[in-house]
Formats: structure tokens, C-alpha cells, sequence
């Protein structure tokens, strides 16, 4: 078995909300990354709209992310 990292957390802004609860999340000048709500968020259904400042787990690949936490 490998070892757990942990995920890199960054701060980011929604671009885009698209269906499915996925958003297109922009984390640097001129770099989106595709970002899905986490479970938490879903279950106490907090709203993320465009514009919302949000704190974002990405994957050790830097493909995809997960909404962690609304700012």
C-alpha cells in the first residue's frame, strides 16, 4: 500500500456552474479546473453560485478538485 497524502488545498472562484452539481473553478490567472461539491456540502445543501469564493482539494493529478468549503 502506498502512503496517504494529503490533498493540496487551493482558493479558487467559480467561472462556470454546469449540471450535476460540477463547476468550472478558476485557480490561477488563466487556469480552470473541473471541481465537483463534496459529500458535506451536498448533504447540508450549501449553494454555490458563479462568482463564490470557494476553497478547492485537488487530486495529485491536478485534473479534477473537490469543493470543499464555500468562503
Amino acid at each position: 500500500m502506498g502512503t496517504a497524502e494529503k490533498p493540496m488545498k487551493v482558493n479558487g472562484r467559480v467561472v462556470e456552474a454546469l449540471p450535476d452539481a460540477l463547476f468550472r473553478v478558476e485557480i490561477e490567472p488563466e487556469k480552470l479546473v473541473l471541481a465537483y461539491l463534496a459529500g458535506k456540502m451536498r448533504l447540508h445543501r450549501i449553494r454555490v453560485l458563479v462568482g463564490d469564493k470557494v476553497e478547492v482539494e485537488l487530486d495529485r493529478y491536478g485534473g479534477k478538485g473537490r469543493i470543499v468549503k464555500r468562503l
